[in-house]
């Protein structure tokens, strides 16, 4: 096998000038470096990628972690998250934890030992609240709040429970189902002060759809529309949802809206026309995600969009702060989400 030493002999440098060359690092004449990738092209030598990337300590690898890339938010985001990575030249290694018997701790082990440059972190963690802070590399939270200078982003989940509530409002709705998580992911909210929103001031492990199930459970209330919150199961439980759905509709009768992720919203669909029910006359449906799942429900579903190109985009700029050392934003990026009116509410 050629090796630097080769290339060095054919060149008839020293094997530091070929290591510099190899690695783009120093100060290398341009007739050096012609000569050196002339002897390179010659034995056909191809560097050793590894060699080069702990050179430079980088791995040109960042773990991207998930629940589950069965759910179609995951799977879309992650797609986003590969391309823009790819664009800068780095692979993705992804972790679905409901997939893996490790969870995310192998990742992070990795990462400790510098065998990736950086994670973004999309799946819910309950750790103890110096876990993430005390890993030292780079890390940026997707839709969650890691610790004090870890860089976050995410949707504006407190406009989309606005944009429901106001479409649900000027629709005439009466009864408003919810269906969504297990409610312990509520737990931490009781436990820290909220602002006027209702969103937490000091960010607990809590998901972030809680934001939006609040913000529009208080606008309902604020205009005397009953409202319910139905647990589902966890997030990779498809037939959670299915069956949350069916005892819904058992137990309330007059229920004539329902709100979910896009999974949910596609369940509700095929259990109202189970029913020999009509959407949206009978029943309206909104969906929150807003992914390809929305045109494949039997109706193409109103929904709430999340900007995958925009939050993708953006986690992958953080990261590369992160990695570069460029200053963090302890604010967080925030991206606008939108509304899609479609064939299940009223117009």
């Amino acid at each position: 096998m050629v090796g630097m030493r080769d290339v060095a002999k054919k060149a008839g440098v020293s094997l530091s000038t070929v290591s510099l060359v190899v690695n783009g690092a120093g100060c290398v004449s341009d007739d050096m470096r012609e000569r050196v990738a002339e002897a390179m092209r010659a034995l056909n030598y191809v560097p050793n990628e590894l060699a080069r990337n702990l050179y430079h300590d980088r791995t040109n690898t960042v773990g991207v972690i998930v629940p589950t890339i069965r759910h179609p938010f995951f799977a879309t985001l992650a797609a986003g998250l590969q391309r823009e990575l790819s664009e800068r030249g780095l692979r993705t290694m992804l972790c679905s934890t409901a997939d893996s018997g490790t969870g995310e701790a192998e990742y992070v082990d990795m990462l400790r030992r510098h065998m990736m440059d950086g994670i973004v972190m999309a799946a819910h963690t309950e750790h103890a609240p110096d876990y993430w802070t005390s890993i030292g590399r780079p890390i940026v939270g997707f839709d969650c709040y890691l610790g004090e200078g870890i860089p976050s982003v995410g949707s504006d989940h407190e406009q989309g429970g606005r944009l429901i509530a106001d479409l649900l409002i000027h629709n005439g709705s009466r009864h408003v189902a919810m269906v969504g998580g297990p409610c312990r992911q509520f737990h931490d909210l009781a436990q820290t002060p909220t602002g006027e929103a209702g969103q937490t001031e000091s960010p607990g492990n809590t998901s972030p759809t809680v934001c939006y199930y609040l913000t529009l459970e208080r606008e309902l209330q604020r205009a005397g529309i009953r409202c319910e919150y139905i647990e589902a199961g966890e997030v990779a439980d498809f037939q959670g949802c299915a069956t949350a759905m069916r005892e819904l509709f058992d137990r309330f009768t007059d229920v004539d809206a329902v709100v979910s992720s896009d999974i949910g919203a596609a369940c509700c669909v095929q259990e109202v026309f189970r029913r020999g029910m009509r959407v949206p006359q009978d029943v309206q449906v909104v969906a929150y995600d807003g992914t390809y799942l929305t045109d494949m429900a039997g109706l193409r579903l109103t929904a709430v969009c999340q900007d995958f190109d925009a939050l993708a985009g953006t986690a992958v700029a953080r990261m590369m702060d992160a990695i570069e050392g460029r200053p963090v934003d302890s604010a967080g990026d925030v991206i606008p989400v939108s509304l899609r009116e479609a064939d299940t509410t009223r117009r």
